[in-house]
C-alpha cells in the first residue's frame, strides 16, 4: 500500500449499507490524504455487498482480515498493516463525529500524539445514555481526571487518534474489548507522550 498521512481504522461486522453513507462524509471532511482500512472477522461479512460500490467513490480503501474475532484483534490487524504516521480507530457506527476528524488530524500536526474525543470537555456531549453506564463511564473518567495528572477529562471513549510513533512504542497488552484505548493513554501519558482533546458527541 502507498503511504497515506492518515489512516482510519474502522472494525466492522454486519453494519449494512450506512457504511456507504459514512464513507461519503468523510470524504467530504477531510482534507488530507488518507485511508480507510475495513477490519473485518470473516468473508461472510455484508460489507462485502457493497465492495464494489464503496471502491467507486474514489477513496483509498482496504479490507483487512482479522486473525481472531472481536474489536480488539481488528484494530490491532490494522494498525499492523497500515503504514501512516497517524491512525484515527472510528466506530462504524459513528455518524455525528465525522466532521471532527480534520480537527484531529490538525491536532497531530500540532504535535500530540494521541488525540482524545472527549464527550465530557466543553462543547462534548453524551445523550440518552442508560443511568448506570452513564454513571460508570462518567465515575471513571472523572477519578482519573482529579485523581491523577493525565490531562484529559474522557478516558473510556475508544475513538481516538494516535500517532505511529507512539504505536511503535507502546505493546498493546489489553486482551477484551476497548480496554486499550485507555491503556495507550496511560502508559503514552507516562512516557511523556504529548496529548490533547477535542469536544465529540455520543447518543445511544
Amino acid at each position: 500500500m502507498k503511504k497515506v498521512p492518515l489512516e482510519i481504522v474502522i472494525p466492522v461486522f454486519n453494519e449494512g449499507e450506512k457504511i456507504i453513507s459514512l464513507v461519503q462524509n468523510i470524504k467530504k471532511e477531510l482534507k488530507v490524504n488518507f485511508r480507510i482500512m475495513f477490519c473485518y472477522d470473516d468473508e461472510k461479512d455484508d460489507i462485502f455487498k457493497i465492495k464494489n460500490e464503496l471502491l467507486s467513490l474514489g477513496i483509498d480503501i482496504a479490507f483487512i482480515k482479522n486473525p481472531s474475532k472481536g474489536p480488539l484483534s481488528a484494530i490491532k490487524e490494522g494498525v499492523k498493516q497500515g503504514n501512516s504516521n497517524s491512525i484515527i480507530v472510528y466506530p462504524a457506527d459513528d455518524f455525528l463525529n465525522f466532521n471532527i476528524l480534520q480537527s484531529m488530524y490538525n491536532k497531530f500536526i500540532e504535535g500530540n500524539d494521541i488525540v482524545v474525543a472527549s464527550r465530557f470537555t466543553k462543547g462534548g456531549s453524551m445523550k440518552n445514555c442508560p443511568i448506570i453506564k452513564s454513571i460508570l463511564v462518567r465515575t471513571a473518567s472523572y477519578t482519573l481526571y482529579f485523581l491523577s495528572s493525565i490531562p484529559v477529562k474522557d478516558a473510556s471513549n475508544g475513538f481516538r487518534l494516535f500517532s505511529r510513533k507512539l504505536l511503535n512504542k507502546i505493546k498493546i497488552e489489553s486482551v477484551v474489548g476497548f480496554a486499550y484505548s485507555l491503556e495507550l493513554l496511560v502508559k503514552g501519558h507516562r512516557l511523556n507522550f504529548q496529548i490533547s482533546e477535542i469536544p465529540a458527541q455520543w447518543e445511544e
